[in-house]
């Protein structure tokens, strides 16, 4: 198997579980959310989105705000520290990503070209 291939398909799958990732970046820029609108934009279900927000606020990532009936989650300091973390991880996830695809693109490229030469 091309290595390349194994890397785009699962590199940020292989170091890291892509909802929980999600669910913190998801609340990196905000000032709250809804637990539903959170699992909506990280295409979750409510009930493991509220799993994951759960062991989240076990660890000290995220809190709740009740207001009445309503209930918004935000990031704690040391979660908006993390959600930041990741969020350059992932960057460097999409970097090597599309130095792959570069490298072979351009193997392609000389694969090519050596044969239309021994035409």
């Amino acid at each position: 198997m091309d290595r390349w291939y194994y890397m785009d398909k699962s590199i940020v799958d292989l170091f890291l579980y892509d909802k929980p990732v999600k669910t913190i970046l998801s609340l990196k820029d905000s000032e709250g959310k809804y637990p539903s609108v959170i699992a909506k934009e990280t295409d979750c279900t409510y009930t493991h989105t509220l799993k994951i927000l759960d062991i989240l606020k076990n660890h000290g990532m995220v809190e709740f705000k009740k207001s009445g009936r309503i209930k918004n989650v935000i990031l704690t300091h040391i979660g908006y520290d993390i959600a930041h973390e990741l969020e350059g991880l992932v960057r460097q996830f999409d970097r090597l990503i599309a130095e792959g695809k570069r490298a072979k693109e351009k193997k392609k490229g000389k694969r090519s070209g050596k044969k239309s030469r021994k035409k």
